[in-house]
Parts: C-alpha cells; sequence; structure tokens
C-alpha cells in the first residue's frame, strides 16, 4: 500500500493539511449524513440518478468526509469524492444551469462541488500529511520537511 502514498508531508504543511482534512471533512460529513438517513431517494422522486447510485454518493460524502478527518485511506477517500463531485457538476447543477456562486447567497451553486472536488484533487496529490492515521499505519521512515522561509 506504501505506493498509494506520497512522502507525508511535515511541520506546518502537516498542521496545515490536518486543518484542511478536518474542516473539509466535517463539512462532507455533515452533507452526506442527511442523505444517508434516505439513502435511495435523498434526490427526491423522479430523480435522474437512480437509487443505488443515490446511495453510493450518500456514503461516499459521509464516510469520506470520515476518512479526510481520520486521514484515514485518504487517497481511496479523495478518489471517491473526487468522483461523487464530478457527477453532481456533470449530471446536476450544469445542466441545470447553476451558476458559480448563488447570488444572493443560499441558492444552488457549483461553488461546493467544486470546492470539495479541489480538495480532493489537493490530497491525492499532496496526501494526507504526517498528522493522519494513515502515516501511522503506511508511513515511511523518511519524513519531508517543508522548506521554511530565513528571515
Amino acid at each position: 500500500m506504501r505506493w498509494l502514498f506520497p512522502a507525508f508531508l511535515d511541520g506546518p504543511a502537516a498542521v496545515g493539511l490536518f486543518v484542511l482534512r478536518l474542516v473539509a471533512g466535517s463539512a462532507m460529513m455533515l452533507h452526506g449524513w442527511p442523505k444517508i438517513q434516505h439513502a435511495t431517494s435523498w434526490m427526491g422522486p423522479g430523480a435522474a440518478v437512480p437509487g443505488p447510485l443515490q446511495a453510493l454518493a450518500a456514503v461516499t460524502e459521509f464516510g469520506g468526509g470520515l476518512c479526510w478527518v481520520l486521514g484515514l485511506l485518504t487517497p481511496l477517500a479523495s478518489f471517491l469524492i473526487l468522483c461523487t463531485m464530478a457527477t453532481a457538476t456533470v449530471m446536476v447543477h450544469l445542466p441545470q444551469g447553476h451558476p458559480f456562486v448563488a447570488l444572493p447567497p443560499g441558492g444552488p451553486s457549483l461553488e461546493p462541488a467544486l470546492g470539495y472536488l479541489s480538495i480532493a484533487v489537493a490530497l491525492l496529490l499532496i496526501g494526507p500529511g504526517r498528522l493522519s492515521l494513515d502515516a501511522f499505519l503506511f508511513g515511511r521512515h523518511q519524513n519531508v520537511d517543508t522548506p521554511r522561509l530565513s528571515g
């Protein structure tokens, strides 16, 4: 499994990745939890997305968010969230003509899906950082320290 994980960043970068995972993962869990309550029907009657795919999206949002918070199986969680957010963008938001940012705030928009998609890409490419269960379970012996500014 070590080939899945880039070297785990240490130092300030690890703290930054931890905060990113904690906040984005918690928010993703909050998006997924109500959907899990009605896993195969949360999109409502007549939805273009079949019930089993709705359930997969609900589990991905909640479970993927939990994995981000813990820093556990981060590449898998990030890939699944990336796929879910790309699907939401292409199958729901773009066909319905949602703007990038809803004005006034609160309406449907591309912003949340593309924001989570961007975070998923970043975590896939950078990894979860040293402050993660992935680092504890699959960590390499070397740390990658972030460059420090000299002053």
